[in-house]
Parts: structure tokens; C-alpha cells; sequence
């Protein structure tokens, strides 16, 4: 009886994890057939002539190692400045964030700067959104991180697709500037290629649901006012945001060529913090969301089978130790034949499609694309970072059945921390 049980439970592990496969496999598979008959440009379409009003929210908190760079490059953006209006959210820093933020304020007229006490700040990037929200007169509500660096003409590029009036929020893709910095850096790269050169690139094409990353990306004013702005008991803010817009009928449009540079943790410490915070935040997106999805008249059949994958993301790594934990002791007694094939595949499939963003196979199509040589020899050591997952998303599930089981509500926002080295890598 115990063996048949641990065989429907291993089998059922398996079918999961294949449906996985296949997406991936689909993802990976449209960017390489659309890559042959795609000529992407930078030169913008006729559609840039739309040039609605916009408001850019800066969280910061504690950033001012970085927000200095942020806010020159900001200062140098191709769209008319007097459609722009730039609010820092001096988020109850205790450093000298506030200090540069008005500097720039100072310099430049359509740069605003709100303080936030200890008081009111320091409860996470959603509560700062929500608080710069206000102050917020633009047609469409841009954000960007305090670490990250944009393209000068990354405005246009997300604001024409607001042309069409079933877009909702607009995202761009997101790349490591200081990627040589170490083994840590190199490998957040890599992930961040297959997520963004392959995985963003793939939903948009396939009609699916395409991420909104919470910066770098866009979402129209009126919208997001009739959503509410941002869930702050959510640590996923950007995923939630993602499911409410569509659920409210709206899409979400990926502009690839919108680059922004990110300076990425540098170790495995702050990649713990981090990963941790998004495992949690889309697991509570998933039990917020799954039964919406599922009821949903504004979604179609296979937008609602991607944003259930899409929403589970976070427990596959899970999921692979539950299966390791079932099969080893049906590995050892006497099973069917399918279980000997199906045991013989696990080690190939779990380093092949495993992953809370950027399976192997996406990771290196989108190296591929990207004409990264070099970059594809560290692939293999993705599977050291899949092994990693396993570990944060395991505690992140469990500190979160914990606060439930107590009705207590533990989104303390551990922030990433950033030390400015990704400016030497900025040509002046």
C-alpha cells in the first residue's frame, strides 16, 4: 500500500515537472523560429509619436551609493522634459540618499523629492510606490530601482505601446551591469538572459501572461488608480500587479530593446535575501491569485494554463526535493518498469527545466541570441544555483505556512543591497 502511494505521488511529481518541460521547451523554441525572421531596430516606429504625460517613481531607500547615478542619467533622457516629472521616494533613509536626491531637485526643475520619516518609511518598495502615487500627475507611471541605469530614449520605447488601449503596463528588459564582478554577478546574468532574451520574449509572442517586473516598465495612471496602486501586504508587489491588471482585462506588453542596466547582488548572502523575498512574494501571489485565475472571464484557456504555471513557479524547486524525497526509497524496492525509466531521466530534467526563471536550455538560446560566447561556458554552474533555490524556496514556503498558521503577517522587507561598484562599468 505504501509503495503504490509513493509511486501515484512520484508520478504526479513527474507529470508537474513535464508540464514545465514543455512550456520551456515552447519558450525557447518560438524566440529561436521568430529570431530568423525578426529584425529588431532601434530606430522607433510612427507609434512614437505618442507622448503621453509621465511620472517616474524612484524608490530609495538606504541607495546613496547608486542614486546619484540614477538620477544624472535620468537628468539625460531623450523625452520632452516638460511631460516628465521625476519623484524620489526618500524612503526613511538614514544615509545620504535624501541629501543627493535634493541636489539633483535642485538642478532640475522636474525633479521632485519626498521624505519619508522612520515613522511613516521602511515598510517595503510597495508602501514608497504608494506614497509617490500621490504626488503623481502623469498619464503613465514609470518606476525605476534606485540601482538601475536606462537607455536615454527608454521612455519612448515603453510609452508608444500605450498606443493601444488594451495595454496595461508596459515592461523592457533587464541586464547586469556589472556582470565581470564575480562568479555571483556572472551567473544572476545569466539568468537574467534566459528570463528576459527568452522567457519575457516568448509570453509576449505566444499571447500569454507577460511579467510586469515592477521596474523598468510601466502601467497606465488611471489603472493603476482603480486597482488601488500597489498590494503592500504582498512582498511580490510586481507579480501581483502583473495578475491584477490582467485579470481586470487589460495585457501587459514586453518592448525587448527597452534596456536598462541592473547592478546585481555580489553574493550569495544578498542572493539569498533576495531570491527569499521573491519566493515568498509569488507564493503569496499564487494563493491570492490561482482561484481568480481560474474563474476569470477576461482570460483566455491558455493564459490561464501559463498564469497557473506562472503563479506555481516558485514551488517547482520545491516540488524536485519532494520527488527526490519519494523516489530514493522506491529506487530501492521493487517498482514497474515505467518508474525505472522515469527515475533514469530525473537527473537530465530536473538540471534541464528546473528553475524558478531561466531553465538551462532558455538560458543558453538566449546566450546564443545575445551572441555571448564566453558567457555559455558558465551554464553548467547554473545547476549549483538551482540546488541553491531549492534551499531558499523550501524556507521561504515554510516561513510562510508558519505566518499563516499564526495569522501573522512577517513581510519584513530585506532590501537589496547595493555598493555602487557597477559605476566603473559605465562609459562617460
Amino acid at each position: 500500500m505504501v509503495t503504490e502511494i509513493l509511486e501515484a505521488l512520484f508520478l504526479i511529481l513527474a507529470v508537474l515537472m513535464a508540464a514545465y518541460l514543455v512550456r520551456h521547451y515552447i519558450f525557447t523554441l518560438t524566440v529561436l523560429k521568430n529570431a530568423s525572421k525578426r529584425k529588431e531596430t532601434n530606430v522607433l516606429t510612427e507609434s512614437a509619436v505618442f507622448q503621453p504625460t509621465v511620472s517616474i517613481l524612484i524608490p530609495a531607500h538606504n541607495e546613496e551609493r547608486v542614486v546619484g547615478r540614477l538620477l544624472q542619467r535620468i537628468s539625460e533622457l531623450t523625452y520632452p522634459k516638460d511631460k516628465m516629472l521625476i519623484i524620489v521616494i526618500n524612503d526613511a533613509s538614514t544615509d545620504g540618499t535624501g541629501k543627493i536626491a535634493e541636489q539633483y531637485s535642485a538642478m532640475y526643475a522636474h525633479i521632485k523629492v519626498i521624505h519619508r520619516t522612520k515613522k511613516e518609511g521602511g515598510r517595503g518598495k510597495a508602501s514608497a510606490l504608494n506614497a509617490g502615487l500621490k504626488h503623481a500627475n502623469g498619464e503613465i507611471i514609470l518606476c525605476f530601482d534606485a540601482d538601475y541605469y536606462p537607455s536615454a530614449d527608454i521612455v519612448e520605447k515603453i510609452t508608444k505601446e500605450f498606443a493601444d488601449p488594451k495595454v496595461g503596463a508596459v515592461q523592457g528588459r533587464i541586464t547586469v551591469l556589472n556582470e565581470p564582478q564575480n562568479i555571483v554577478t556572472r551567473l544572476v546574468a545569466l539568468e537574467r538572459i534566459g528570463g528576459y532574451r527568452v522567457d519575457q520574449q516568448a509570453r509576449y509572442s505566444l499571447g500569454l501572461i507577460t511579467q510586469f517586473g515592477g521596474t523598468v516598465g510601466g502601467v497606465r495612471h488611471s489603472l493603476l488608480e482603480r486597482l488601488g496602486g500597489w498590494d503592500e501586504s504582498i512582498l511580490a508587489e510586481d507579480t501581483d500587479l502583473t495578475f491584477r491588471v490582467y485579470l481586470a482585462g487589460y495585457k501587459v506588453a514586453y518592448v525587448s530593446n527597452a534596456e536598462c542596466y541592473e547592478e546585481a547582488v555580489e553574493s550569495w548572502r544578498d542572493y539569498w535575501k533576495q531570491r527569499w523575498r521573491w519566493a515568498k512574494g509569488h507564493m503569496q501571489c499564487a494563493f491570492k491569485h490561482w482561484l481568480k485565475v481560474l474563474k476569470s472571464n477576461k482570460l483566455t484557456l491558455k493564459e490561464k494554463i501559463d498564469g497557473l504555471l506562472l503563479l506555481n513557479t516558485y514551488f517547482m524547486p520545491v516540488l524536485a526535493l519532494f520527488s527526490w524525497v519519494v523516489g530514493v526509497p522506491l529506487f530501492f524496492i521493487k517498482s514497474p518498469q515505467w518508474f525505472s525509466i522515469a527515475w533514469a531521466s530525473v537527473p537530465i530534467s530536473l538540471y534541464s527545466f528546473v528553475g524558478n526563471f531561466a531553465p538551462f536550455f532558455e538560458v543558453g538560446i538566449g546566450t546564443y541570441l545575445d551572441g555571448r560566447k564566453r558567457a555559455q561556458w558558465l551554464i553548467p554552474l547554473l545547476i549549483f544555483a538551482f540546488l541553491y533555490n531549492i534551499l531558499i524556496c523550501t524556507k521561504a514556503l515554510t516561513d510562510l505556512a508558519i505566518s499563516k498558521l499564526l495569522r501573522k503577517n512577517s513581510n519584513h522587507w530585506a532590501k537589496t543591497a547595493h555598493s555602487g561598484n557597477g559605476n566603473c562599468y559605465i562609459m562617460n
